[in-house]
């Protein structure tokens, strides 16, 4: 494989880091507010638009990893191999994450089991974008029109619950961590024409600061390439320091991820 192919682009590991730190501290918080620990408002002001910034920056991140997932595996099989069963192989272990939380917070939580959170949009998307990966207009076009259509789905109720996943949610519905493809699949795509555009062929195609051995950007980094564990360990972590610590009860019910 050529040399080239073996790199990582070392600003996506660090906004996977920025975005961890970000979504540490908006679920640090809201451990404390859910717990009764502290009294803040989590679903407004900063607390609300930290949270949703991790997310924007990691579901954009995911179309734009999956581009050049597909251009360094293409390039390096001279273009010959079907690549859909590796994405399908990737989307499936990362929504089956997914069903676990479901799994686990639907065993621990009275109520706001989470159902189609953010690792069954990542595992769905990743599955959904294939089509897409080798077009450079196409994703954005399509994700534009699914992003606009949230605004009609976003208070859109329903009398069944089968399609959550889509974005149409039945009366009463309650969860604590929602993204439906609808309209958050449109976003998905946008990252897919990012690195269709800005890094074609498996390249870099604009200047950025020579600032890869930077301290900080060694840190964000190394956080950016555990992103996923961190995402799946960081609320037991949290929870079970403020179990020792004496702010929360031994046997507290939540599990929020």
């Amino acid at each position: 494989m050529d040399a080239y192919l073996q790199k990582r682009f070392w600003e996506l590991d660090v906004f996977r880091g920025i975005a961890i730190i970000l979504m540490v501290t908006y679920h640090f918080f809201f451990d404390l507010f859910y717990l009764g620990i502290y009294e803040t408002d989590i679903h407004s002001g900063v607390l609300h638009f930290i949270g949703r910034s991790a997310a924007i920056v990691f579901i954009f991140l995911v179309g734009l990893s999956l581009t050049l997932s597909y251009s360094r595996t293409r390039l390096s099989e001279g273009g010959r191999q079907n690549l859909f069963p590796k994405f399908l192989k990737r989307g499936a272990a990362i929504f089956s994450w997914g069903l676990v939380i479901t799994f686990v917070t639907g065993t621990l939580l009275e109520r706001g089991m989470i159902v189609f959170g953010i690792l069954h949009l990542i595992g769905i998307s990743i599955i959904f974008a294939y089509p897409f990966l080798k077009f450079r207009s196409r994703p954005l076009i399509v994700g534009l029109s699914i992003l606009f259509t949230g605004f009609f789905t976003e208070g859109a109720y329903v009398d069944f619950p089968w399609m959550l996943w889509l974005g149409l949610k039945p009366f009463g519905f309650y969860t604590l961590d929602y993204f439906p493809l609808i309209p958050w699949f449109g976003l998905v795509l946008l990252g897919v024409f990012a690195g269709n555009t800005l890094y074609a062929g498996y390249q870099r195609r604009f200047r950025i600061c020579d600032c890869e051995n930077k301290t900080v950007a060694l840190v964000l980094g190394h956080l950016g390439k555990r992103s996923l564990l961190i995402y799946l360990v960081h609320q037991p972590v949290i929870v079970g320091l403020l179990v020792l610590l004496g702010y929360a009860e031994a046997g507290a019910d939540i599990l929020v991820f």
